[in-house]
């Protein structure tokens, strides 16, 4: 066997990810599922108990979600869940509007059964999530729905942009997909998107991808400002 042979026979492969990386996937999930609510105090002494890692690791992770907006560092109080901003939400939305009916549109133009049957499948992936109360799978897939949209049609750059927004949309629609109807409403509002692509119709996809998103942040207001009226 060639020295090379055997240096490879032996090689310690690296894993996916790293224990940061793990940890940071496990408590952004947290957050988003509702483990940890608006609020909430990150004792950095519990949290290594819970999570088996180090302080070092766990301060990291904070670190990062506070950049994320996920998390807030309060004086005299430390690191907390961060509380949903109304008129932050409005604006994600604002934005997740014009880009999304954007995308839904130029899939219209493109007219690529693949990019139909891609989404299909997205949606397909959803309605079983709602009927399995599989929340995380829901945004899962709904996620999954929505890069098909910008990078099927080369939007990258824009995906880009919504992607650094995905956290804090994925936390508002871990809110908005909980509330009645929404596991009927969503999906129906999602196919009709489909359907105008399905028919090269871009002005009917790009209404309809508005739509959708304007009915979410309707019930995201609600949402929000109950919270704050309780408060």
């Amino acid at each position: 066997m060639s020295g090379a042979l055997k240096d490879a026979a032996i090689r310690v492969e690296r894993p996916a990810k790293t224990l940061r990386e793990l940890a940071l996937d496990k408590v952004r999930e947290a957050i988003v599922n509702g483990y940890f609510r608006p609020g909430d105090r990150l004792v950095e002494r519990d949290m290594c108990a819970q999570l088996g890692v180090s302080r070092t690791i766990v301060r990291e992770v904070l670190r990062h979600l506070e950049s994320e907006g996920l998390v807030a560092n309060l004086p005299n109080k430390g690191p907390i869940v961060a509380q949903l901003d109304l008129d932050e939400a409005k604006q994600i939305y604002e934005i997740r509007g014009v880009l999304e009916g954007m995308a839904a549109r130029l899939c219209a133009q493109r007219g690529s059964p693949e990019i139909v049957a891609a989404l299909e499948t997205s949606l397909q992936g959803i309605r079983d999530s709602y009927r399995d109360k599989d929340m995380p799978g829901v945004l899962a897939h709904t996620s999954s729905f929505y890069q098909t949209l910008f990078t099927m049609v080369d939007r990258h750059v824009a995906w880009g942009v919504v992607n650094l927004l995905t956290v804090r949309i994925n936390h508002l629609r871990s809110m908005t997909i909980k509330t009645k109807n929404r596991d009927i409403e969503g999906p129906r509002q999602m196919a009709k998107i489909v359907e105008a692509i399905r028919r090269g119709d871009g002005e009917g996809a790009y209404k309809a991808a508005m739509d959708h998103v304007a009915a979410a942040s309707a019930i995201a207001e609600a949402v929000l400002s109950a919270k704050e009226s309780a408060g």
